[in-house]
């Protein structure tokens, strides 16, 4: 290991012996004043984010300001981490919440700003201490949430950057310094940071990957369910966990719904990233681009029709794509990471749950209908961390996030997260 990432380490533990001594309340102020710097300061740290992965900059920005949501909600948030008394026939009869200490996070390219904090302020609130392996086209973020930090009054070493390639990541965590993991990004690498913790018996916590099914029945508000449709596939060029991938629509209103949709999904066009009218950029690497081609090409081999094709008119630009596919197709077992959408035509309820659920992911699916019992039946049956009815997906401070099934496990946001990087201790006897 390079002796300045072993001393990263070294000095992440010695912080974390005092930063744990640290009041709640203590910590809640700090955090509240990093979210007044990011929030003054959005565009400068926008710009920072569009630089490294062409995210149209009003997304950048709102990034950014949701970053500083979260955190106002974490500094305001109940201090569930208190000594917690339990009745029984002993004088000493608790449960006291003990952080672990050096948490390492992984975190992807894709909302660069936001996974990181989304992650590390309920960790750091809790009483640990982090460093962040950011992914390597996003190092520049990851240096600038440092600033943040400090500038906001938190001592050094509570949050640290280490610039390193993947392959860096077993030796880190390996070390005895390091006494959990999460990781935001791909089923692939998810099983390896999994594997290494699972080794060495360390907590990992995984966001993974999801083909979210986007549903539409014949009640529902079909306007407003194209225009949040189309949204939910295209924002962030389709680099979105939690996007909607597969629109599932009832045959009864195919012929009405679809050319809706279709007609929404035209008017996303490439354009400058830095123009805060863009509404679509190009996707954040070529290598991205090729992959997602190779699985158009190959979902069209495997039976798939073309409703919009999907072009290529740059190295990592597209003209977005939408594809009608039948159940069987194996492209329906992959992730589509950018802006192609599928279309499936369900014949009844029964049928759009089978399809929705058919898939190794649970991210978060959309059901999008009036009728109460219907919406139970499906808030009930979908296999998924998150059940939306009438809205598209998107991650609120407030609720917990996480995945089921090949999407992950573990809890990110709301008061929950706070006791995913900290130890139960019973405290017992007389």
């Amino acid at each position: 290991m390079e002796q300045l990432i072993e001393n990263k380490l070294i000095k992440a533990d010695k912080t974390f012996s005092e930063w744990r001594k640290v009041p709640f309340e203590e910590r809640q102020k700090l955090i509240a004043k990093a979210a007044e710097i990011l929030k003054n300061n959005s565009k400068k740290f926008g710009r920072i984010i569009t630089a490294e992965m062409n995210k149209p900059i009003s997304e950048s920005i709102a990034e950014v300001e949701k970053c500083a949501l979260m955190m106002n909600y974490y500094a305001d948030a109940e201090n569930i981490l208190k000594p917690e008394k339990i009745e029984s026939e002993f004088s000493y009869s608790e449960v006291h919440y003990v952080p672990k200490g050096v948490i390492l996070g992984v975190m992807p390219w894709n909302f660069p700003f936001w996974q990181v904090l989304r992650f590390a302020v309920p960790a750091i609130l809790a009483g640990n201490t982090v460093v962040l392996k950011h992914a390597s086209i996003c190092f520049g973020s990851g240096n600038a949430i440092v600033e943040v930090l400090l500038e906001a009054g938190f001592p050094e070493g509570v949050f640290q950057n280490l610039e390193v390639g993947h392959k860096a990541v077993k030796e880190i965590l390996e070390h005895d310094a390091v006494k959990g993991v999460s990781l935001t990004g791909s089923g692939k690498a998810g099983g390896e940071v999994a594997s290494i913790a699972g080794l060495n018996i360390k907590k990992s916590l995984l966001e993974l990957g999801g083909s979210d099914a986007f549903i539409i029945f014949d009640d529902a508000d079909l306007d407003a369910a194209a225009k949040a449709g189309v949204k939910s596939r295209l924002q962030n060029c389709g680099q979105t966990c939690t996007a909607a991938k597969r629109f599932i629509i009832d045959e009864k209103i195919e012929d009405e719904f679809l050319p809706k949709f279709i007609e929404e999904y035209k008017t996303y066009e490439i354009g400058d990233p830095l123009n805060k009218e863009t509404k679509l950029a190009g996707m954040a690497r070529p290598d991205l681009a090729d992959e997602l081609e190779a699985q158009f090409n190959r979902a069209l081999e495997n039976g798939a029709e073309i409703i919009i094709p999907l072009e290529r008119i740059s190295e990592n630009e597209f003209k977005p794509g939408l594809i009608r596919v039948q159940e069987g197709n194996p492209i329906l077992k992959e992730e589509l990471f950018g802006p192609l959408g599928m279309i499936m035509i369900a014949k009844n309820d029964e049928e759009a749950l089978q399809m929705a659920n058919d898939i190794p992911f649970g991210l978060s699916n959309s059901v999008w209908t009036k009728k109460t019992d219907r919406q139970l039946f499906f808030i009930e049956n979908l296999e998924s961390g998150t059940v939306n009815i009438n809205r598209m997906t998107s991650s609120d401070p407030r609720f917990p996030f996480g995945g089921s099934k090949a999407s992950g496990y573990g809890t990110e946001l709301s008061l929950l997260a706070l006791k995913e990087f900290v130890t139960a201790r019973t405290i017992v006897g007389n």
